[in-house]
């Protein structure tokens, strides 16, 4: 008897693979199939608790398909093991919500979706920046609420950002491509920290700027920062694109608020609890021609009080890998991780482009692995 609070795909697969939830697109269902895999998938919208998944698991399963609203710590991990779970993927790049250290204790490997969110997610941040700055958000309601009588001088007066600087925390994929478009669209300068310098952006930075002056235009610079605060400090707009751990929750608190110019953008595309978002509620109302933009929370889906009720707070519901070609491309990720696991495929290095796994003949490989090193589990060589 099948469950009506799942779907069934390719019911007679040898192997079960669980998906706690819905995923857009078809190629990657069609991956499960190629590899002979029956899929559940849970139909319903609200988050599972570790109670309902290891009750979705049951007694058998052989791979899982998970969410980054999940918790998937020790307790599941064990139950997975139990059941004869070979193989998670989280549908996300980020898994701060899996406790890795856990499923490699229990020999599971824990798969990822990275690359195919770089662009849209740098593009979201892009949005949130543009919005923020020139105050669209307030013009939008205010017109809708049939207030517009005709121009002004001085309405909705917002921020110009051409020829300003743009600080970026978190120089990865996502924040490179940020600081690069922010560059080359408005030339700003850019300054970034990271716990590493990043040299690939630095020369892209440095190559472009040759070429504005070739052009007879003023160059941009891009300084690396030793520490979060200079950048805050210094930076007319700044994106958070940081790894959420230990050492970046609440890397912006109140006292890191107060470094920031009275008129800055900050702007959260990474992971909520990066912000302690009561302090920024209290920033904001202190500090009005301050502007943020979030399109992720602290205690997701909730928000801190206040926060709503801001105008000069840009929110939207986590939309930064949405669209079309991202949320398709992170399904054939996820599946191709699960898939290529149970199939005794080895591991794409995370330095190689996933771009491959998005054709029709993905490489017999695992795209995401994060733990494969600690599992020793050998790495993708060619055909």
């Amino acid at each position: 008897m099948v469950d009506k609070a799942r779907k069934i795909f390719n019911s007679s697969g040898e192997h079960r693979v669980l998906v706690t939830r819905e995923l857009p697109g078809a190629r990657w269902l069609e991956i499960f199939e190629e590899a002979g895999c029956r899929v559940e998938i849970c139909s319903s919208q609200e988050v599972m608790s570790g109670d309902e998944i290891r009750s979705e698991v049951g007694d058998h399963c052989d791979g899982v398909i998970g969410q980054l609203t999940e918790a998937w710590n020790e307790e599941i991990f064990s139950a997975l093991k139990i059941a004869g779970v070979k193989v998670y993927s989280n549908y996300a790049v980020g898994y701060n919500n899996v406790d890795v250290e856990a499923a490699t204790s229990c020999g599971i490997p824990v798969g990822n979706t990275p690359g195919v969110l770089t662009e849209t997610t740098a593009e979201m941040a892009v949005t949130l920046t543009l919005a923020a700055a020139r105050r669209v958000i307030e013009a939008d309601k205010f017109t809708r609420g049939g207030k517009y009588r005709g121009w002004q001088p001085s309405m909705f007066l917002g921020k110009l950002l051409y020829r300003k600087t743009v600080g970026v925390i978190g120089a990865g994929r996502i924040g490179s491509v940020y600081g690069k478009i922010m560059v080359e669209g408005f030339k700003m300068d850019l300054i970034y920290h990271d716990i590493r310098r990043n040299e690939t952006l630095e020369k892209y930075i440095s190559d472009y700027s040759r070429f504005l002056t070739e052009h007879g235009e003023k160059p941009v610079a891009c300084d690396y920062a030793g520490t979060a605060d200079e950048v805050l400090a210094r930076a007319d707009v700044v994106s958070l694109h940081p790894v959420l751990d230990n050492t970046t929750f609440h890397l912006i608190n109140a006292a890191r608020l107060d470094l920031m110019k009275e008129d800055a953008v900050l702007i959260n595309v990474s992971r909520g609890q990066v912000v302690d978002e009561a302090a920024l509620v209290a920033h904001c109302r202190d500090h009005p021609t301050f502007r943020t933009g979030l399109d992720v929370y602290e205690a997701e889906p909730d928000m801190a009080p206040g926060l709503a009720g801001l105008d000069n707070a840009v929110i939207v519901p986590h939309i930064g890998s949405a669209t079309g070609w991202t949320r398709e491309g992170m399904a054939v990720l996820a599946a191709c991780n699960v898939a290529a696991i149970l199939r005794g495929y080895p591991a794409w290095r995370k330095t190689q482009n996933i771009d491959p796994f998005l054709g029709d003949d993905p490489p017999r490989a695992a795209p995401g692995i994060v733990n494969a090193d600690e599992l020793s589990i050998p790495y993708y060589r060619g055909d």
